[in-house]
């Protein structure tokens, strides 16, 4: 392993990460790495989790976490210590990748018309006038706690369990009550997002706005309540 590879110094572009794991089956989504792979049976995936767990060794616990189901083994890849993907994650991709081929198995992020949803990660966007003041209220109510490196009065709040959606602030410049001031931003696989779309709209859902694509698409439902679609893509 690189000195680059050990630490979390060297800062990769949203491209570079993608263009690094894109092809082995993973896909960058928010800040990590994610694919599932695929089993017959939770006996199985969790065989794969062990296997899995095993080829990271002691990189696991600062990098990796998993998610074992009857019918797949989600992985994400993430520096826990610095709340990013550095050249270590990127490594331990590609050995999980040769480790799942190994087993005859494949990885899959789902993106694409395939059936099954894709890898994502959902966020709740809170807009407020005051973000220091309703913050706190937030991180109480919901359990949660600051992302590594940002605790500030005005940063994200996110599930110390890796469970729950994170939450972040909208800063407002004035009040808006004929509109919704919570959102959903729902991060897919950039080649997932025109799908996602897609079906959103023939689902009765509007188009509000592309302004921002391929960052982020706005949409709302019948009743104007708005979601935000948002990839990688467009933002470095």
């Amino acid at each position: 392993m690189t000195q680059n590879a050990q630490g979390t110094g060297e800062r990769l572009s949203r491209l570079e990460i993608s263009d690094a794991v894109g092809d082995l089956g993973w896909r960058y989504i928010l800040g990590v790495v994610r694919a599932s792979v695929p089993v017959a049976s939770l006996t199985q995936g969790c065989e794969v989790a062990a296997r899995v767990a095993a080829v990271a060794g002691d990189d696991a616990d600062g990098s990796l976490w998993m998610d074992v189901r009857r019918d797949q083994v989600i992985i994400t890849l993430q520096s826990l210590a610095a709340a990013r993907v550095t050249p270590l994650e990127i490594e331990l991709a590609h050995r999980i990748s040769s480790t799942v081929d190994g087993l005859g198995l494949r990885l899959d992020a789902g993106a694409g018309e395939r059936g099954a949803r894709s890898a994502q990660l959902i966020e709740i966007a809170v807009d407020a006038l005051d973000i220091a003041a309703v913050r706190p209220f937030w991180k109480a109510v919901l359990g949660y706690g600051d992302e590594a490196g940002a605790s500030g009065p005005e940063d994200p709040l996110v599930d110390p369990a890796g469970q729950g959606p994170a939450v972040w602030f909208q800063q407002m410049d004035a009040p808006r009550p004929q509109r919704n001031r919570i959102h959903f931003d729902v991060s897919v696989p950039h080649d997932e997002a025109p799908h996602r779309i897609k079906a959103a709209l023939a689902a009765g859902g509007v188009l509000l706005s592309d302004a921002a694509a391929p960052a982020f698409w706005v949409l709302a439902d019948a009743e104007g309540n708005e979601v935000c679609v948002t990839t990688w893509q467009g933002r470095d």
